[in-house]
């Protein structure tokens, strides 16, 4: 794959700035839709979600972009993860009806030790013994989150396992999507095709929002989902995944802020212990990524 970006200081401070703005507007879309499930129907929920992103992403790009905005190269891979990405999402805020954000966040984090794991399988990418070793500890991380076993567990973060098994394999889809295909497009369709597929289950439970502020938290995740993509995909212009997969997390502590202001909860030890182990082994594994040629 051809880089898409000028490894400069300026680049790479763009990209950064760019993938800060996209772990705010996530850890507030998780907010957003864990609020919405204690009133509304999960489906109807996920549905509202993809809906307003794809008009917000329409509307800020269909001047400038005209017919090109829905040029896909790759239908059928596209089919695919607009599948996938409508499957994760439902997961994510069917566990968010049970758990609290900093444990569905931490369990999150694990994406990158899975995709480690996925691409040696998969795709036969070598792995040393350092870097089984930091798989090895992330594991363990998400174990002392779950607490199998103890009356602490909770059914409900197995979805969450999932959903992070899920966007392992998503991730690596859009790599290799990458190659062709425009990001705007990629993240567009995707959430086009989950909106579409979702239409007949929304409409089959919905229900109408009662009040004001229900309707403006629709329109928050809506927003948020739109910017966070749009931000993600525009970071990966200005700099590699090696530099922003850092910051990606410190989405953890705004999901921690938002879980004690808006829900008053408070992660236990158990959960921060946890979700230290995770972060640190991610964070190892991006800088081996990072010093290999």
């Amino acid at each position: 794959m051809s880089q898409l970006f000028s490894d400069t200081a300026r680049s790479r401070r763009i990209g950064i700035l760019l993938v800060c703005l996209t772990t705010v507007m996530f850890s507030t879309l998780d907010m957003s839709g864990k609020w919405l499930v204690q009133h509304l129907p999960v489906l109807q929920v996920v549905w509202l979600r993809f809906v307003g992103h794809v008009i917000i992403t329409t509307v800020v790009f269909a001047p400038s972009m005209g017919r090109r905005l829905w040029a896909v190269k790759q239908p059928r891979l596209q089919i695919v993860r607009g599948l996938m990405l409508g499957c994760m999402t439902a997961l994510n805020f069917w566990a968010l009806q049970y758990l609290q954000l900093a444990e569905t966040g931490a369990i999150q984090f694990s994406v990158p030790i899975l995709i480690a794991v996925l691409s040696a399988w998969w795709l036969g990418e070598h792995l040393d013994i350092r870097r089984w070793l930091a798989i090895l500890v992330g594991f363990a991380g998400v174990l002392i989150i779950m607490r199998p076993g103890t009356q602490a567990f909770h059914p409900a973060l197995l979805l969450s396992v999932l959903n992070a098994l899920m966007y392992a394999s998503f991730n690596i889809m859009t790599r290799h999507l990458a190659r062709s295909e425009d990001p705007i497009v990629m993240q567009l369709s995707s959430a086009a095709l989950a909106a579409l597929l979702l239409t007949p289950f929304a409409l089959w439970q919905w229900q109408t929002p009662s009040d004001g502020v229900s309707w403006l938290v629709i329109a928050l995740t809506g927003l948020c989902g739109a910017v966070g993509n749009i931000g993600v995909a525009m970071a990966h212009r200005y700099a590699s995944a090696a530099v922003l997969g850092p910051f990606l997390y410190q989405q953890i502590i705004y999901m921690i802020f938002w879980g004690y202001v808006v829900f008053g909860q408070v992660p236990d030890q158990a959960v921060l212990l946890g979700g230290f182990v995770v972060v640190s082994s991610g964070l190892y594994l991006l800088w081996r990524e990072f010093k290999s040629p």
